[in-house]
């Protein structure tokens, strides 16, 4: 019984751990402010415009996957910044790659925020 405490207390200080990762994340780094803010801004136009079950699924994943990819970019950088703070062209490289990384997912959410709210938007206008 125990280990079975034990195990659970682990869990719970691991999803303790994201918890302050994520604190970090958004206290610390601009791009994922912005990211946060382009999420509940999405998330407002959303109720907002009545978006469909299928819509929330597409906003919920992009949203998700922009902001865990910002913090994949994030920690990237730290670990490369703890290796040296001297210009290093291969660590350069890898900086560079993660951010495109975020750059990619946060271009397609922007097209599916555009598929899913334009045409929403256009009819609200055009009344």
């Amino acid at each position: 019984m125990d280990n079975l405490n034990n195990k659970l207390k682990l869990r719970i200080a691991s999803f303790g751990y994201a918890v302050k990762g994520l604190k970090v994340l958004f206290r610390e780094e601009t791009n994922a402010q912005i990211h946060l803010l382009a999420a509940i801004t999405a998330v407002i136009m959303g109720l907002w415009l009545h978006i469909s079950a299928m819509e929330w699924i597409a906003v919920c994943l992009c949203i998700g996957l922009v902001i865990a990819m910002e913090a994949l970019n994030t920690a990237i950088e730290q670990m490369a910044d703890m290796i040296t703070l001297e210009q290093h062209p291969r660590i350069k490289r890898i900086k560079d790659v993660a951010a495109g990384a975020v750059l990619i997912t946060a271009t397609a959410a922007l097209i599916v925020g555009l598929i899913i709210f334009l045409p929403k938007i256009y009819n609200l206008l055009a009344l």
